[in-house]
């Protein structure tokens, strides 16, 4: 499996995952929408930060659960413990090396009305796993 790098735009934070990349999702709601973010989710054992964790800052809001993480030196957005798993993360693609992000499908999640997009996208899960 290919480990993925990325980093913040100063080098500060560098990071990795071991996961491959087939899809983008792209939330609407007032802070994904605001920084441009294009997430991939990664499990615990598959994402490392391998540098600047102590330059990490969090924004947190709403509901406190979520995790927004960024550079404090840059500013850069680069990954988040997601609300809707807040035990897993999320990684920007925005700031991962070598992908081609038009070459990858963009699933949308309606953010704006979260409660709903997050109950239909674990139904749309469980369906994909029932054979």
């Amino acid at each position: 499996m290919q480990t993925r790098n990325g980093s913040c735009h100063c080098g500060n934070i560098t990071f990795e995952f071991d996961t491959p990349v087939t899809g983008i999702l792209e939330c609407n709601c007032s802070i994904c929408h605001r920084k441009g973010a294009l997430w991939h989710a990664v499990g615990n054992e598959q994402f490392r930060i391998v540098s600047g964790e102590a330059s990490l800052t969090t924004y947190q809001f709403g509901t406190h659960t979520a995790k927004h993480f960024f550079c404090s030196q840059c500013g850069t957005s680069t990954f988040s413990n997601p609300r809707i798993a807040p035990h897993m993360w999320v990684v920007n693609l925005r700031c991962v090396d070598d992908i081609d992000l038009a070459a990858l499908p963009r699933q949308q999640f309606d953010g704006r009305n979260w409660e709903e997009a997050a109950r239909q996208l674990m139904t749309n899960r469980q369906a994909q796993r029932t054979p």
